[in-house]
């Protein structure tokens, strides 16, 4: 599923077909929780027969599935494609919030279930989804040692600043508004800008 969605031209009707039923069972758990929104009810909004959507999905924890897996691929892919840039650590990390926090304006019910709803995912999946995981906050953490190690960022504990990183990325959709009228891309920069500098001036803040 991932696979073809990141290489179109190995895309089917019936990947497309899945990738839209995914995206829209999204909004839906977002807007009504997972737990209570039915088969049934996700046949009904997609126009389809129940039976059909059976073919593509064989209950709602696959859907679950393929949300998880858009979201997390979908940022590895742009950090892979990132790290090719040869960039600065500062850099890419600007980008790697941006990307979370363009996502809760083009995938608002990803997200929403991607924090939410882990739990709900089979076993197996959910340590797949966790490796996942789990590689993309160690690639964070590796780009802010390198930070450190090139002297762009100060000596700090790396594992301690990627926390505060993704402590501030990944409950914004908890405040965030899609459709407000706010620029993802731009309040990705204020925080990121918070990171680097901090709220300090020049002089010592130590108590």
């Amino acid at each position: 599923m991932a696979d073809s969605a990141h290489n179109p031209a190995s895309t089917t009707a019936a990947d497309r077909r899945r990738a839209a039923i995914i995206a829209l069972s999204a909004g839906l758990f977002d807007e009504h929780g997972y737990a209570n929104v039915s088969m049934e009810q996700i046949a009904l909004a997609a126009g389809i027969a129940k039976p059909t959507l059976y073919h593509y999905f064989r209950g709602k924890d696959e859907i679950l599935r393929g949300i998880h897996e858009t979201f997390i691929d979908i940022l590895l892919d742009r950090h892979e494609q990132r790290q090719k840039l040869d960039l600065s650590p500062a850099l890419v990390l600007l980008g790697a919030m941006t990307d979370i926090f363009g996502l809760m304006e083009t995938h608002r019910g990803h997200v929403r279930v991607f924090f939410e709803h882990h739990r709900e995912l089979p076993d197996k999946v959910r340590e797949d989804i966790r490796v996942k995981r789990d590689r993309y906050q160690q690639q964070i953490r590796e780009i802010i040692a390198r930070g450190i190690e090139e002297g762009q960022f100060r000596d700090v504990d790396p594992e301690a600043a990627t926390l505060a990183v993704f402590g501030i990325c990944n409950w914004a959709y908890q405040w965030w508004h899609p459709g407000s009228g706010a620029d993802p891309a731009l309040m990705a920069q204020r925080m990121w800008d918070l990171i680097i500098r901090g709220l300090g001036l020049k002089q010592d803040l130590r108590p």
